[in-house]
């Protein structure tokens, strides 16, 4: 073997090892975790600094590492041609064998072996070659420029314009995606998740969706007897509640139970005269429609913990406190005073009988469902939202999968449902499939089942 033979295969695998290198460095550097890198750059790592200046000009990366691959793989067919030529004669069928030659080698040791080992090392891989990937960006600059210059120019032509920087709604998806990517099967990720999506959703909720709604607030009637007002407010186990005179809308204050106990052990613990509603606090009045983000960050500015939700027409809807927006986060907070009311009840056939006021939102938090929520809050709205009537006891809905059963009804309120998921419904296989409502907003199809009349009862199936 002659010296030129030599200096051949030592051009090839340094070709071969080029190639190899712009294509693991593409690889490796789109994709690179950006939360990794983001921790290192927080911890001063300068490889990971040039990391995160190359990912705000991946533009350029791209057009580069393209750039030298083209190049590299053009010279190595035109190297293999020759040594081929040079070692069997010059003949059409060995170029052809040459050109299948270096594209099976190219194809092996530059694309697919490095490609793949930079996907499984794509951190440890874009810190070690992230100063040599700058290195051939700054070089060939004026060549990449010109180049996407004349890329940008043409798709204009065709209307269309690149984006380099993602917008806020782009930001909060990739954040989302981001979260669901990571998470696993053990619990601990799981719950931090279920918080981080929770935190992210703030904005969506509004208080109306976690308010206690008022036919389950405790309220004091100004116009009692005093004792008998401050019997109720200390068998009460909330701290804050609100006071009304003449009519529950017409709320005059929130008495606080430390301001009570201060003014009772003041006046030698009589009740003569006591001014309950001098005691109270001024209430705060909020729109339903208020987000759960603004709330929270309200609450905050205003170092209060309690607002009184009303309607559009001043109607007292309910009450929302601080511990209830926390709740939406880090999920049930349950501390010795509580009253823990589920309304959730779990049967041997793997249904779920619950009341109707329970929120979808804890459903889907509990159990990993993925129930909608747009249009209705709780279990009972969304068989109403579905259902484009108010059914009666006994009757069957099938919706997004899961089987519906109203229990109880009391007037047009649905207060008893037994649900059914899909697995346990799957187990029994006996739901007919009907075609949606024409109605219905609901992409998913909607299947109903008729039940027969039952003895000394009414009927029980849907009307379709």
């Amino acid at each position: 073997m002659d010296n030129t033979m030599i200096i051949y295969i030592i051009g090839l695998l340094l070709l071969l090892m080029s190639s190899g290198f712009f294509s693991g460095s593409e690889t490796a550097l789109t994709a690179v975790s950006r939360a990794r890198m983001q921790a290192l750059i927080s911890q001063g790592n300068k490889r990971a600094i040039r990391v995160g200046k190359l990912h705000q000009k991946m533009e350029k990366v791209i057009s580069t590492v393209l750039l030298g691959n083209t190049l590299v793989n053009a010279l190595t067919a035109v190297l293999m041609s020759t040594l081929l030529t040079n070692t069997f004669g010059d003949t059409g069928a060995m170029s052809a064998v040459g050109a299948i030659t270096a594209t099976a080698f190219l194809y092996i040791f530059s694309e697919v072996l490095p490609k793949t080992f930079a996907i499984n090392n794509a951190d440890r891989f874009s810190l070690a070659v992230a100063p040599m990937v700058q290195f051939f960006v700054n070089l060939t600059y004026p060549i990449t420029h010109v180049t996407h210059l004349i890329c940008s120019g043409f798709l204009r032509l065709f209307g269309l314009k690149i984006v380099n920087h993602l917008g806020a709604e782009e930001r909060m998806e990739e954040l989302r995606g981001a979260i669901q990517l990571h998470a696993g099967s053990v619990e601990e990720i799981q719950d931090t998740g279920q918080m981080l999506h929770s935190i992210l959703d703030l904005d969506d909720v509004p208080v109306s969706d976690i308010m206690v709604h008022r036919r389950n607030m405790t309220m004091l009637d100004a116009d009692l007897p005093i004792e008998e007002i401050v019997n109720q407010a200390l068998s009460s186990p909330h701290t804050r509640i609100p006071i009304y005179r003449g009519d529950p809308d017409n709320v005059v204050g929130v008495l606080h139970a430390k301001a009570l106990l201060r003014a009772l052990h003041a006046n030698q613990w009589k009740f003569e005269g006591l001014d309950i509603v001098a005691l109270a606090g001024k209430p705060w009045f909020i729109p339903d429609s208020t987000d759960l983000l603004a709330q929270l960050e309200a609450f905050r500015s205003r170092h209060e913990h309690f607002a009184i939700v009303v309607d559009e027409y001043g109607a007292l809807m309910g009450i929302v406190t601080l511990e209830d927006i926390l709740e939406e986060i880090v999920g049930d907070i349950s501390d010795e005073h509580d009253i823990k009311v589920t309304g959730v009840t779990s049967e041997a056939d793997g249904s779920y009988v619950m009341d109707g006021t329970v929120t979808i939102r804890d459903l889907n938090r509990e159990f990993g469902w993925q129930l909608p929520d747009e249009h209705a809050s709780t279990i009972a709205g969304l068989v109403l939202y579905e259902a484009r009537r108010i059914p009666m006891v006994g009757q069957i809905f099938v919706f997004y999968g899961f089987r519906f059963e109203i229990l109880d009804r009391r007037r047009n309120q649905i207060t008893r449902v037994r649900l059914t998921p899909p697995d346990s419904e799957t187990k029994k296989g006996d739901a007919a499939t009907a075609t949606p409502d024409a109605a219905s907003n609901s992409e998913t199809m909607v299947s109903v089942r008729i039940e027969p009349k039952k003895p000394g009862g009414g009927t029980t199936g849907a009307a379709a």
